[in-house]
């Protein structure tokens, strides 16, 4: 069943529709928080701001703390109301994207610790715009599969699931220039290193963005695309009804 023909405000229970809005806040509050943690992770590289850095590693216990609050927030639900159709689609979706998001803030934590050590360093700014050039692919990622889950916008969703593959070209690509660099100055092998790392991390946040829409789709469609060709993909048949 589509959720655009099914509503969830119309429950019998006031405090029902209480619980799920919360649920849908409260993750909205964590992605949020895990947003600004990779602006942040990258933030602190590019501006070569140590301090920064720090304060994105110490903030990953937040991002872990309101994860287990939205999972026993869900298993009360599940327990409690024990939801169906649509309603259950929306509990195990926020289930699935909270563990997304906390995932996501794992590697904007794994970012700030590698740009720490390359302040430490002081290892120069090389890789610097294959690291700018990706993070703001990711970011923009990130943020539109925020919209889409909070607006349950599947045509949005489902533009982030071919978004994922030109990260990925844009990773590879980068891949290559710095093994070249390394190749051709031993010196450099160590900096670089850390620079894949980063590259890895935010290459896995673009992962982690992709999932969140195809959750939007799964939510709002009943559909699970995952493990599926976005070139398979009915963009008519996934796409809002008029």
């Amino acid at each position: 069943m589509d959720i655009t023909s099914d509503i969830h405000s119309q429950h019998i229970s006031r405090q029902f529709n209480q619980e799920l809005d919360e649920l849908k806040t409260h993750l909205m509050a964590m992605g949020g928080l895990v947003e600004k943690q990779v602006q942040d992770a990258v933030a602190a590289l590019l501006e070569s701001d140590s301090d920064l850095g720090r304060r994105v590693v110490d903030n990953d216990r937040a991002v872990n703390d309101m994860q287990i609050k939205i999972d026993e927030e869900c298993t009360q639900v599940l327990a409690r109301r024990q939801p169906t159709a649509s309603d259950l689609r929306l509990v195990l979706a926020v289930i699935r994207a909270a563990s997304d998001l906390e995932r996501i803030g794992d590697e904007a934590s794994k970012i700030a610790r590698n740009a720490c050590e390359l302040i430490d360093a002081n290892n120069g700014t090389r890789g610097f715009v294959e690291v700018r050039l990706i993070s703001e692919h990711v970011r923009r990622m990130v943020r539109d599969a925020l919209t889409s889950f909070a607006r349950l916008d599947t045509q949005l969703a489902l533009q982030l699931v071919h978004e994922d593959e030109e990260v990925d070209n844009e990773y590879r690509s980068a891949m290559r220039s710095l093994m070249t660099f390394m190749m051709e100055d031993a010196r450099a092998i160590s900096p670089v290193l850390s620079l894949m790392w980063i590259l890895r991390a935010l290459e896995r946040i673009g992962d982690h963005a992709n999932n969140l829409a195809e959750y939007v789709v799964y939510l709002v469609k009943g559909l699970d695309i995952r493990h599926t060709d976005p070139d398979d993909l009915d963009e008519e048949e996934l796409g809002p009804k008029g």
